[in-house]
């Protein structure tokens, strides 16, 4: 653990509104800054959703930001910040509405992306950068805040809390006994998601290797049809929690999971921080950017090969956050991948019933 600072930060707000997956990693740099300053104050201007699964870390106040509610959602977030100085902003999301927000916020120290990143104009809100950083992960960006404040560099980690009802929830679920396999089939686009055939053919060969099944995800209409789909023509029980979730009941669950297989979705780090081997399943962003970040090297990587086809240049020549458009790419991940890529997890992790 890194020694206390001989002078504390004082009062720093964090603004990252969204997504789940990119406020799952930078909890891992907000909570670096309070190990290593257990003395500064920390507030967090979040958004509704976000604020379920991370608005109970101890030692942080957060403040919500519900853009659903338009107009109404930043006049209560300017309330809640009328008259407040901080001494220190880290500007953690590249959008021009976290900008805004960040315009609402006093402090004289205001950190942001490094040049390169610091998209739709952020540069402009901020008087510091961080350090640029070639090829980095999403997590390393947020990692480059804490650094940017004086906090050593160390292994990422995670402490989000999971309410004991919940757990007992999950433990009614998903009792004792057989190892779980997770999955998360749908990503927030669709163009992300796998086919339902796969997932059924991987389904069935862990079924057939002792393990329990469950599905998770949203409550959209298209989730719960993709996990229709699945049940189908698996034709054999799984566990099917789709849409059936808070976001603090998924965090219990994934306690449980032995491994989970997604795409590119949220979950993804949820299972991250709880140290929770992924399978990811990537065609459209690079996993090097975007992918799991304690287990990159069980994606089921296609980005690679489709950067030469549809772009012509292999990843090193691309944007760095460059993605690939396209319907119908996540087929091109055939069953037999995903399974002897489930072998190798389960062979490494020791996860075999």
């Amino acid at each position: 653990m890194s020694q206390s600072p001989a002078v504390s930060l004082g009062r720093v707000c964090v603004i990252r509104l969204s997504s789940i997956g990119d406020v799952c990693n930078a909890v891992s740099a907000v909570q670096a800054i309070q190990r290593h300053d257990p003395g500064c104050r920390i507030t967090w201007v979040i958004g509704a959703v976000e604020a379920g699964l991370i608005g109970d870390i101890p030692g942080v106040e957060f403040l919500v930001y519900d853009k659903d509610r338009g107009l109404g959602g930043v006049r209560d977030l300017r309330r809640s910040l009328k008259g407040r100085r901080f001494d220190v902003l880290l500007h953690m999301q590249v959008s021009l509405r976290a900008s805004v927000v960040s315009l609402m916020t006093r402090a004289p120290l205001r950190v942001g992306f490094d040049r390169a990143r610091a998209a739709e104009g952020q540069w402009l809100f901020t008087n510091r950068r961080i350090d640029a950083r070639q090829h980095a992960h999403v997590l390393d960006g947020f990692r480059a805040f804490a650094s940017a404040v004086g906090v050593p560099e160390n292994e990422p980690s995670w402490d989000i809390p999971v309410p004991e009802t919940d757990r007992e929830w999950a433990r009614s679920v998903l009792p004792d006994g057989r190892p779980v396999l997770g999955i998360v089939p749908a990503a927030s686009d669709p163009e992300r998601d796998w086919t339902a055939d796969g997932y059924a053919a991987l389904a069935a060969h862990a079924l057939d290797r002792g393990f329990r099944v469950a599905l998770f995800g949203g409550g959209s209409e298209r989730e719960r049809d993709l996990g229709g789909e699945i049940r189908m023509r698996l034709a054999r029980p799984v566990s099917d929690l789709i849409g059936h979730t808070t976001l603090k009941q998924l965090l219990a669950l994934l306690e449980r999971t032995g491994l989970l297989l997604a795409p590119d979705t949220g979950p993804v780090h949820m299972a991250v921080a709880l140290g929770v081997p992924v399978i990811g399943l990537y065609c459209h962003s690079n996993p090097r950017r975007t992918g799991p970040y304690h287990y990159r090297e069980y994606v089921v990587n296609h980005y690679d090969r489709l950067c030469e086809e549809r772009r012509g240049a292999p990843w090193q020549q691309l944007p760095w956050g460059g993605r690939i458009k396209g319907h119908g790419l996540m087929a091109g991940i055939r069953p037999e991948e995903v399974v002897a890529m489930f072998e190798r997890v389960v062979a490494e992790q020791q996860l075999a019933p």
